[in-house]
């Protein structure tokens, strides 16, 4: 059960999406060639929404597109910018050219003659919105999940949900049993009093 929620973890959920590619580019949205993630170890000082970023989103991302390279820093600088470079072929998307933002990661690195960068400030923002602004300055086109895959999902939820009974219905058995043995062990010591007087 344990694997197969992992597997589904990586093939569905936020971040399961695929860039454009050379085949799939428009004008609007050109090529994504690359992604570096930098952001500090310690989630306080705004990192705590990279951290969460780069651990449930970029598996996904990653899975959905293979060839794309995407590396990852960890800093122990807490004031040092949470940050994701994102590698254009050619030019950058209008809605990137539109958002540039001034801030600079001196991890990422640099773009080769071919390609384009722009950098997202990730400081204090949630998981979730990361993803929204990578999905809208990249273009990137979510993948649904499969029927098959909502069924493996409701599957595993259920699954869970019977442990969690199973584990209560457990534990209340212990418990009787405990409750039963110490009942025993005053009687036998009544007993043992009434023999003693």
């Amino acid at each position: 059960m344990v694997l197969k929620q992992q597997l589904l973890d990586v093939r569905i959920g936020t971040g399961a999406a695929t860039f454009p590619s050379a085949a799939t580019a428009t004008k609007e949205f050109p090529a994504i060639t690359r992604l570096h993630l930098t952001y500090a170890r310690k989630i306080y000082g705004g990192h705590q929404g990279a951290r969460h970023f780069w651990r449930n989103c970029l598996p996904r991302l990653k899975y959905h597109n293979p060839a794309i390279p995407m590396t990852v820093k960890q800093t122990t600088d807490q004031e040092g910018p949470a940050a994701l470079t994102i590698y254009f072929s050619e030019h950058l998307s209008r809605t990137a050219s539109a958002n540039a933002t001034n801030i600079t990661d001196q991890h990422a690195p640099a773009p080769s003659a071919t390609e384009k960068t722009t950098v997202m400030n990730l400081k204090d923002l949630t998981y979730t919105d990361i993803w929204h602004n990578l999905k809208t300055l990249t273009g990137a086109e979510e993948v649904p999940a499969t029927e098959t895959e909502q069924a493996e999902l409701k599957k595993v939820v259920e699954m869970r949900q019977k442990a969690v009974e199973d584990r209560k219905r457990v534990a209340e058995i212990r418990q009787a049993k405990k409750d039963q043995e110490k009942m025993l062990e005053q009687a036998r010591g009544e007993v043992a009093k009434l023999r003693q007087s």
